[in-house]
């Protein structure tokens, strides 16, 4: 039986893990109540499973019946700190918190996936590490994996590392993207505290104001974008929180903001790290104020390894259709921690298009909007997915 057919017999299954995790979804490392519905669904599965020692996170590897190569499938199962608007019948009972990123899907996918491939074990050319993943969403889970030896959890490295994300827009339902090279953009957080000499706002001249020079800041970042890097290597900062002062006649000792940067190469992502806090040096030296200025390197780019990334794009055709998959023009400006994976595994990171057919992809709430939406539809198309990439790649040896 083909392995979609196989996924879709157990769709209801599938669908049922992926209600009950969006039901009570967790932020960060510590996921006790998702962990413990991944480790009930592996349950009776011929898997060797640990669980994380400083996180909630559980790798399973199942070892085929013959010996061969490594390949490693990720899923993250972390929520995200918004309250849903979206009114299912599994809406979110935890106030302030909601999968509003669909990795509730990608944790369902991959324990059904799990399935799949564990009744498939006595034809198995190599093993499958199960890698179900906590604190994506600014946590840096899949680093802490690492250190914890989730790459080795098989013994041998794997060859391959796979990686999945649905979208709740811009792709229709069942629909998959990826390209080779930058996939996602690397992220950065930028800090600033400009200190200054509080006074009266109607004497200026007495006292040091660091509102002026924090917006001078402000701009000059957006002109440090378009005249020190390529446009073909693209940069984005955007500061997304500026806060001085009380009320309007009083100077305040200072001001701050906090900013995202995003990239595309490890090149322009350290050129990035350089150039910021220097700009913002130099133009608090030049008001006669000081400034802090961290630059925290937080996720550095996926980048998909061009051969993973054909193989990926031969896989959805082959399983799907050639219709179903495409090669995307540009990369994600959003950011991903399974890049730490790819930065020591060769792979690639697929997007699965989850938009409900009642809404048009171009105009559907994104991602981390209170009204997401991902069609259960789609978890079939992913665990599918999921276990053909292991099937075809342990086939290649």
């Amino acid at each position: 039986m083909a392995i979609q057919q196989e996924a879709a017999q157990i769709a209801g299954e599938i669908a049922e893990l992926r209600h009950a995790i969006h039901r009570e979804p967790e932020i960060g490392l510590d996921l006790p109540k998702t962990q413990a519905k991944v480790l009930a669904a592996l349950d009776g599965l011929p898997l060797e499973i640990s669980t994380g020692r400083g996180l909630s996170s559980v790798t399973a590897v199942l070892r085929g019946a013959r010996n061969g190569p490594v390949v490693l499938l990720r899923g993250d199962m972390d929520a995200l700190p918004v309250t849903e608007e979206t009114r299912l019948p599994y809406a979110s009972e935890i106030p302030g918190v909601m999968h509003a990123c669909g990795h509730d899907l990608h944790t369902a996918m991959l324990a059904g996936a799990a399935r799949l491939l564990s009744a498939r074990q006595a034809e198995l050319p190599g093993t499958v590490i199960f890698m179900f993943q906590p604190g994506e969403e600014g946590y840096a889970g899949a680093r802490h994996m690492i250190s914890e030896g989730v790459l080795d959890a098989a013994g041998p490295r794997p060859v391959a590392g796979y990686g999945l994300h649905v979208t709740a827009n811009r792709l229709p339902c069942g629909m998959f993207s990826t390209r080779p090279g930058p996939m996602l953009a690397a992220a950065d957080q930028i800090t600033v505290t400009v200190h200054g000499r509080g006074g009266h706002a109607s004497q200026p001249h007495l006292a040091a104001d660091p509102i002026p020079a924090a917006c001078e800041m402000v701009l000059a970042l957006q002109t440090l974008v378009t005249r020190k890097f390529d446009v073909f290597d693209p940069v984005v900062i955007t500061v997304g929180s500026l806060h001085a002062g009380t009320t309007d006649n009083v100077i305040g000792d200072q001001a701050t903001f906090l900013a995202t940067a995003r990239s595309y190469s490890a090149r322009a992502q350290s050129s990035l790290a350089k150039l910021v806090p220097e700009l913002i040096q130099g133009i608090a030296h030049a008001h006669g104020l000081t400034a802090d200025a961290e630059y925290a390197t937080e996720y550095p780019v996926t980048v998909n390894d061009a051969a993973e990334a054909a193989f990926a794009t031969e896989t959805i055709a082959a399983a799907f259709g050639p219709a179903r998959g495409e090669t995307a023009q540009f990369p994600i400006p959003g950011a991903e921690d399974f890049s730490f994976v790819l930065e020591q595994v060769p792979g690639a990171f697929v997007f699965l298009g989850a938009c409900p057919p009642d809404r048009e992809p171009e105009t559907a709430p994104t991602n981390h909007s209170a009204r997401a939406l991902f069609d259960d539809a789609a978890l079939v198309e992913g665990t599918s997915l999921y276990a053909e990439l292991a099937l075809r790649r342990l086939a290649q040896g």
